[in-house]
């Protein structure tokens, strides 16, 4: 049933023969390694985990909170009230433009001139302007406010009493230093994003102080350009007025030189500034080209004539005379023509139609030469005006060589003028607009926003106080629970078994009370029963031949549960039919016969040294009330413990009980200090280590585990006990176990409130939660502590 394809082949040796090698390492060789690789690595954040550690140390977390929310109270107790004003000013660019053409340096329309208007109004020279300006220096509650963050001012809120130093206790001048060393630490001073708008805040004890002191900022600090404007708009006007009396006084002379040589010259000068001969020159110039132009019409007119085709010009054609003349003449003609066809040309009437045309004709010739004639006469007449206007035109020309010569002077004298008279022009204006800007007093900045006396203090806030002091607390407490599990070299959860040992987790016990061990395993459905059940079958399928045939249990160190587990393993195992033996191995500090209650007589020490008679042989195995469990008590304690556990003997034995049993189950001693359990695992087919949880150090346990398998024991798994299983730690973290499971059929919801009532009744509740609680916490302690003792 154990064993269901497995042949035992284990023969034992003559009587006296040491074991070989093989039969010691036989359950080694057939056996795969279980769990997880223990090189394998981490798979990054795990949310659950961090869940899991906020739940395991949510009393630390509640009390450190709760900390926090009382410190955060208490700060801001002993925090002083303060008060904050905000006035806004606009900044007018450019704010300190006196003229155009003087050079002068003006604000520019950018960054630089908000930043400079910033700078200014933190300065000293301001700041003393508003002390001046609100008496500061003489008021002792601005002088001498309450600290900011002490002591006292929590018996300040609750008593109101307080006492602030005299006055006369300081000169003047230190007053006045104190003062304005205040309003420059509580004044502040930002340009709000993409305007021309400066916000100056102030801070104070006293609301009225911190709008009075805010608003006589920006007062100050427009009085104060203003006060700069003026005096350089003065400075402007004197500069000024001292320049046009020199100007001035240059212009009248330039100008009596100017007259005086134009006139010794004969320089006559036009309306225009022009001279005479260059005006003359002008006329004739315009007049020469309309005398030139009208010669060449008349002479193409003349052309024409020359040509024969003078009866087709312009005038002729226009004259009405000759148009009629025309016109009877082209009649005479036609009446000529028609008669021709029926009378001859010598008849009379015909002859007198001949002369009629021709005198016609004639007169018709005489008027075009009388227009002709007229046309020539305008051309002569047009090409002698011409000859006259270039003539007079030269005579000029050398007049004008003769006048430039004398003009060159004169030029020069009269652009001095010039150039005097602009000056002198510019600096009248400009001394006008100086006394005009100077009466104006134009203002470089703008109060936007008046501040008004605050209301409330904008500190302390006992939100954000307690905001800041929980966080504080919080990291605090993290960083305390990263050093208690940086000390804790403990196992805690069975997820560091696999990880630390490389070990298969075969089985997790719960933890049980001591005084109420023997009541649940006793008690078949309570969750420790349901348990040890559970490692049961995991030990059937931890070898690919089923179950060993014997089983060594130990454990590193001292009380982590090992003979209960041997004493419950058997206990479940003959519950299947199985024939067990329970070997008590620990040779030291027996503990098998006390579960059992048996007494220690004889045993296996006496099996070893021969100290047994033959007839007690049959009796040293001993029957239990258990059905199918055999239990083979220690004996006496020898004094050569692992000298017995070596021998050859107790190899045989081993053999020869796996023969005759379904089970063997072997519980040996702690494995750190003593060569017992290495010795024993080598008889044994598997070996079963337990773990218990926040006992054991990890580095006892690597220890324990390195000496097994060196000593070649086949090492199938881990059980880990005395495991803490409650709800949160279920359902948040590991979800190893579930606790309702193996309560089942248990109208109890804890195995921590069963008692043993002798009878296997069902456990009655435990004792009230504060005592519980107490328990915990003295439990949390006294692990810490041993953790730090533990720690290497």
């Amino acid at each position: 049933m154990l064993d269901r394809s497995r042949q035992h082949q284990l023969a034992a040796p003559g009587h006296g023969q040491a074991l070989s090698s093989d039969h010691y390492f036989d359950g080694g060789q057939h056996h795969s390694p279980y769990g997880r690789d223990s090189a394998e690595q981490d798979q990054g954040f795990n949310p659950l985990k961090l869940l899991f550690y906020v739940v395991q140390y949510r009393w630390l977390i509640a009390m450190m909170m709760a900390a926090g929310l009382v410190a955060g109270v208490v700060v801001t107790m002993m925090q002083t009230s303060k008060y904050q004003a905000t006035t806004q000013l606009e900044v007018l660019v450019p704010s300190a433009k006196v003229f155009q053409d003087i050079e002068v340096v003006s604000e520019n329309s950018d960054i630089r001139a908000f930043q400079t208007a910033r700078e200014k109004l933190k300065s000293r020279a301001l700041a003393q302007r508003v002390v001046f300006q609100l008496g500061l220096s003489e008021k002792p509650d601005f002088l001498f406010p309450t600290p900011d963050f002490s002591i006292s001012n929590i018996f300040y809120r609750a008593f109101r009493i307080t006492k602030a130093p005299s006055i006369e206790e300081k000169t003047p001048e230190q007053r006045e230093a104190v003062a304005i060393r205040r309003v420059l630490d509580n004044l502040t001073v930002n340009l709000v994003t993409n305007t021309s708008l400066l916000s100056i805040t102030f801070f104070d004890q006293k609301p009225k102080y911190a709008s009075d002191v805010a608003n006589q900022v920006a007062q100050s600090f427009i009085d104060q350009r203003v006060d700069q404007t003026s005096e350089t708009s003065d400075l402007a006007r004197q500069f000024i007025q001292e320049q046009v009396s020199q100007v001035k006084q240059k212009l009248q002379k330039s100008e009596e030189e100017l007259v005086a040589y134009a006139r010794d010259a004969g320089i006559t000068i036009t309306g225009d500034n022009k001279s005479l001969i260059g005006s003359n020159i002008e006329a004739l110039n315009t007049a020469l080209q309309a005398a030139t132009q009208e010669r060449s019409d008349a002479g193409s007119v003349v052309d024409q004539i020359d040509k024969g085709r003078g009866g087709s010009l312009g005038p002729v054609l226009e004259s009405k005379g000759l148009q009629l003349l025309s016109d009877k003449l082209a009649d005479l003609n036609s009446q000529y023509q028609q008669k021709l066809g029926v009378l001859k040309p010598g008849f009379p009437e015909m002859q007198q139609l001949q002369s009629q045309i021709k005198e016609l004709q004639r007169v018709y010739n005489n008027g075009v030469l009388a227009i002709t004639d007229s046309l020539r006469l305008k051309y002569q007449q047009a090409q002698d005006k011409e000859a006259d206007l270039r003539a007079k035109l030269a005579d000029m020309e050398q007049q004008q060589v003769a006048f430039n010569d004398k003009n060159i002077k004169y030029t020069i004298l009269k652009r001095e003028v010039d150039s005097n008279r602009s000056q002198y022009d510019s600096l009248i204006a400009k001394l006008n607009e100086v006394g005009v800007s100077s009466e104006l007093k134009t203002q470089s900045a703008a109060i936007v926003d008046v501040a008004t006396q605050p209301t409330a203090p904008y500190s302390p806030r006992l939100s954000i106080n307690l905001a800041i002091a929980v966080a504080l607390f919080m990291a605090i407490s993290g960083s305390i629970i990263y050093v208690i599990e940086l000390l804790n070299n403990t196992f805690t959860n069975p997820e560091q078994v696999e990880k630390e040992l490389g070990l298969a987790m075969l089985g997790i016990l719960p933890h049980v009370d001591d005084r109420e061990l023997i009541a649940s395993i006793a008690d078949q459905k309570s969750g420790l029963s349901e348990s040890y059940r559970s490692l049961r079958t995991s030990l059937q399928f931890s070898g690919a031949e089923g179950a060993p045939r014997s089983l060594l249990v130990t454990s590193s160190e001292p009380a982590e549960g090992k003979s209960t587990t041997a004493f419950k393993l058997g206990q479940d195992f003959a519950a299947l039919g199985a024939r067990v033996l329970i070997v008590d191995g620990d040779l030291r500090k027996p503990n098998l016969h006390r579960l059992f209650g048996l007494d220690n007589t004889i045993g296996l020490s006496n099996l070893l040294t021969n100290t047994v008679r033959k007839e007690d042989l049959a009796t040293i195995f001993r029957p239990t009330k258990y059905p199918n469990v055999t239990v083979l008590t220690s004996g006496t304690i020898p004094p050569n413990p692992a000298d017995l556990l070596s021998s050859p003997k107790m190899a045989l034995i081993v053999t020869n009980l796996s023969k005759r049993y379904d089970l063997v189950i072997i519980d040996a001693p702690p494995i750190v200090g003593l060569s017992d359990a290495p010795i024993l695992s080598r008889l044994a087919d598997g070996t079963l280590m337990v773990i218990s949880t926040k006992q054991v150090t990890r580095k006892s346990a690597k220890t324990a585990l390195k000496r097994l398998r060196a000593a070649g024991a086949n090492v199938v798994g881990a059980a880990m006990s005395k495991f803490a299983v409650n709800k949160f730690d279920y359902n948040y973290a590991y979800k190893y176990m579930n606790y309702q499971y193996y309560n089942y059929g248990t109208s109890t919801p804890k195995l921590e409130g069963k008692v043993d009532d002798g009878a296997d009744q069902p456990a009655r509740a435990k004792s009230s939660t504060f005592r519980h609680l107490v328990r915990r916490i003295r439990s949390s302690v006294s692990g810490f502590v041993e953790r730090a003792k533990s720690t290497p």
